[in-house]
C-alpha cells in the first residue's frame, strides 16, 4: 500500500476517559478483530491491565479502512496510557505518529492530564482530532465541553466529534476524521532506512523483539542492520505488522508500524529511542530521540529468599528491556541481605513493577520505603547526590542539601478550594497561581516537595474532593530544604534499613509513627528494649518493649521474705548485664511487616 495511503496516529486522554473502549470499537468497525476473537479491553493484554482498568503499556494495531471516499487505508494506531506516572509512554508513542484522537469525557470536561497530553501531541506538531466520548450518559453536556475545548485548549468547537465508545455512536465519523485531519506520513528523498524503536519486548524464545516505526527506507527479512547506541551488527530473522497479534509480513515500508525480530540475545542490546539502520548503506545521524526518561522515586528491592537474588537479578533485566523508565543497581543491607536500588517514575509505576516481579517471574520481594534523589553540598564544597539514606554525610560535614520540588496543577470543583488549598500547605507547598476555568471549576498551580506528594497526596485530594480531582505535575528543579536523616535505634544500635530523609519539622512525627510500628513486631526479649528515633546524637521519639519476666520466687513456698528478695536481686543483675550485652535479633518477618506498612 502506499505511504499516501498510510496514517498514523494516537489515542491520548485523561485516565478513565474511554481510550481502551474506542480502540476495542474501532478494532471491531475496521474487522482486525473478529466477533469470535473481541473480547472487552483487547489490546490491554496484561491481567494487571484489566484489573485495573488502566493501561500501563503502549500497544500499537495496524487496521485496514475502506473509507467514504472509496480508498483502502492501512491506519496504524497506538493505544497509549492516562495515569501520570506512564507520560513517557505517551511521548514515545506521539513521536512515532502524525496525528491524536484527543479524547474528553462528555461528563467531565477537560482534565488536568488531557491539557498535559494536549501539550505533548502539540510540541511533536501533531494533527489533533477531539472527540466527545460518553454522550450516552445522563450527566453528558456536549456543549460545556465544545465550549472549554475553545476556552481552556484553543481547539474550536465545532471540531470535537460526539460519541460514545461504549455504544458504537461516532466510530465512522472518527474515523473519517482520521483520514481526512492526519497527514500521510513524509517521506525521505535518499531513500534510506531510518526505523525508530518506541518500544520492546524480551521472549525466551525469539529473543528481543523490538517495536519500531519506519521512518524512511524499506527493511525486510535477511537485512543486515545496526543501531547507532550499541556497536554490534545483527541480521533481521522476521519482520511484521500487529493486527493485533504480531503477524509476519514480508517487509516494512516507509511510514509503517510493525516489529522486528534480529538476532539480538540480551535485554541491554536495544535502547528505546535509538535508530535502526542498514549496515552497508547507513544515515549518517540518528532521529531526533524521545523525552528524556529520568526516574523520579527509588527503592530498595530485596528477595524474600536471599537465595533468590540471580533469579530476581534476570528478571529485573526482562523487565528492563520493555520498561525504559525503570532503572535498577545492586546494593546490600545488612537487615535485607543482597538487592537493588530501583528507580521509578511514580508510585504507581512502583507498584506495577512489583506487581510484574511476583506475577511474571513468581518473585517474593520486600521492597523499602521510597525516597528520592537529593543534591548536597559538603563544607568542603564537594557536591553529592544522594538516592538512599546510608550514603548521606554526618550532619556537620553538610552546607546545604537540595529536595527535587515538583510543579503541580490540580483541577478541582470551586467548592473545594479550601481544603486543597490546606492539603498543599500541609505537604509544604507552595501556591502560584488560581485560575478559574468555567463556572464549576478552578485549576491551581503550584509548587510542592516531590518526597511529599509521593505516598498519600493523589489519594486524599480524590477522598476530599470525591473523586472529581484530578492532578498532573512536572519536574520543577531544586531547592534548598532543612532535611536531616533520621535514624531508627533499636537497643542503642541504629538499623539502615529503616533510616530516612525527612524534613526536620516533620521529623518528630515521622519517628512516633515508625517507633510504634516498630514496638508491635519486634518480638518480646529478656531485658527491656528500647527504641529511639535520632538525628544525629539527638533522640526525638522514642517507645520501649517490656521485658519478659520469669518468676524466679515461684518455688519459695513459705520462710521469710528475705529469700525472696534475694533471687529477685540476682534477677535484677541477671537482666542488668543481657542489657549490656544482649542483642536484639530482628527477624526478617519484622523488616516485612514494617517496610509493607510504609507503602
Amino acid at each position: 500500500m502506499s505511504v499516501e495511503l498510510t496514517r498514523n496516529f494516537s489515542i491520548i486522554a485523561h485516565i478513565d476517559h474511554g481510550k481502551t473502549t474506542l480502540s476495542d470499537r474501532l478494532l471491531e468497525y475496521t474487522q482486525t478483530v473478529s466477533q469470535r476473537e473481541a473480547q472487552a479491553q483487547h489490546l490491554d493484554a496484561m491481567d494487571l491491565e484489566r484489573e485495573k482498568g488502566i493501561t500501563i503499556k503502549s500497544h500499537p494495531v495496524t487496521m485496514s479502512y475502506q473509507a467514504n471516499d472509496g480508498k483502502t487505508y492501512k491506519l496504524n494506531l497506538l493505544d497509549t496510557p492516562g495515569h501520570v506516572d506512564f507520560s513517557y509512554e505517551v511521548s514515545r508513542s506521539l513521536a512515532a505518529c502524525e496525528g491524536a484522537i484527543l479524547i474528553i469525557d462528555a461528563a467531565q470536561g477537560v482534565e488536568a492530564q488531557t491539557m498535559a497530553n494536549v501539550n505533548l501531541a502539540l510540541e511533536q506538531d501533531l494533527a489533533i482530532v477531539p472527540v466527545l466520548n460518553k454522550i450516552d450518559l445522563p450527566a453528558a453536556d456536549v456543549d460545556k465541553c465544545r465550549q472549554q475545548l475553545e476556552d481552556i485548549l484553543a481547539i474550536p468547537g465545532e471540531h470535537g466529534i460526539p460519541a460514545s465508545a461504549k455504544m458504537g455512536i461516532g466510530i465512522e465519523d472518527i474515523l473519517e476524521a482520521v483520514v481526512k485531519l492526519v497527514p500521510p506520513p513524509p517521506e525521505n528523498p535518499d531513500g534510506l532506512l531510518r526505523a525508530s524503536v518506541f518500544d520492546s519486548l524480551y521472549d525466551p524464545y525469539r529473543g528481543v523483539i523490538s517495536y519500531v516505526r519506519v521512518m524512511s527506507g524499506k527493511v525486510k527479512k535477511g537485512d543486515k542492520i545496526k543501531l547507532f547506541h550499541t556497536p554490534n551488527n545483527y541480521e533481521i530473522k522476521e519482520v511484521g505488522h500487529f493486527t493485533p497479534k504480531m503477524t509476519k509480513t514480508a517487509e516494512l515500508q516507509t511510514g509503517d508500524v510493525g516489529y522486528i525480530i534480529a538476532n539480538m540475545k540480551s535485554s541491554a542490546e536495544v535502547k528505546i529511542g535509538d535508530t535502526i539502520t542498514h549496515r552497508e548503506k547507513p544515515c549518517l545521524e540518528p532521529l531526533p530521540g524521545f523525552k528524556e526518561i529520568r526516574p523520579m522515586v527509588f527503592s530498595g528491592i530485596y528477595p524474600v529468599d536471599t537465595s533468590d537474588y540471580e533469579a530476581l537479578k534476570v528478571a529485573m533485566g526482562k523487565l528492563q528491556i520493555n520498561d525504559a523508565a525503570f532503572s535498577f543497581s545492586t546494593e546490600s543491607s545488612t537487615a535485607l541481605g543482597f538487592g537493588f536500588r530501583c528507580g521509578f517514575l511514580g508510585l504507581l509505576h512502583m507498584e506495577i513493577i512489583q506487581e510484574r516481579l511476583r506475577r511474571e517471574f513468581d518473585m517474593d520481594v520486600i521492597s523499602t520505603y521510597p525516597s528520592v534523589i537529593y543534591e548536597v553540598t559538603k563544607t568542603d564544597g564537594e557536591e553529592l547526590i544522594i538516592d538512599n539514606p546510608t550514603y548521606l554525610p554526618d550532619q556537620q560535614a553538610i552546607e546545604e542539601i537540595r529536595e527535587p520540588m515538583v510543579r503541580i496543577f490540580i483541577m478541582v470543583p470551586g467548592d473545594y478550594i479550601g481544603d486543597v488549598m490546606q492539603l498543599i500547605m500541609e505537604k509544604r507547598g507552595e501556591l502560584e497561581n488560581t485560575e478559574t476555568i468555567d463556572e464549576f471549576r478552578v485549576m491551581l498551580t503550584g509548587t510542592v516537595p516531590l518526597a511529599d506528594i509521593l505516598v498519600d497526596f493523589n489519594d486524599r485530594l480524590k477522598s476530599m474532593t470525591k473523586g472529581y480531582g484530578s492532578m498532573d505535575y512536572e519536574h520543577a528543579g531544586y531547592r534548598a530544604a532543612k532535611m536531616v536523616k533520621m535514624d531508627m535505634l533499636i537497643a542503642g544500635e541504629p538499623v539502615e534499613a529503616f533510616s530516612t530523609i525527612v524534613h526536620r519539622d516533620k521529623a518528630q512525627g515521622r519517628g512516633r509513627e515508625l517507633a510504634a510500628k516498630l514496638k508491635e513486631v519486634i518480638p518480646t526479649q529478656m531485658f527491656v528494649v528500647a527504641i529511639q528515633a535520632a538525628i544525629g546524637g539527638n533522640i526525638i521519639a522514642r517507645e520501649s518493649i517490656s521485658a519478659m519476666r520469669k518468676n524466679v520466687t515461684a518455688k519459695c513456698y513459705g520462710g521469710d521474705i528475705s529469700r525472696k528478695r534475694k533471687l529477685l536481686e540476682k534477677q535484677k543483675k541477671g537482666k542488668a548485664k543481657m542489657k549490656a550485652f544482649g542483642k536484639v535479633n530482628i527477624p526478617q518477618d519484622a523488616f516485612i511487616k514494617v517496610l509493607k506498612s510504609g507503602d
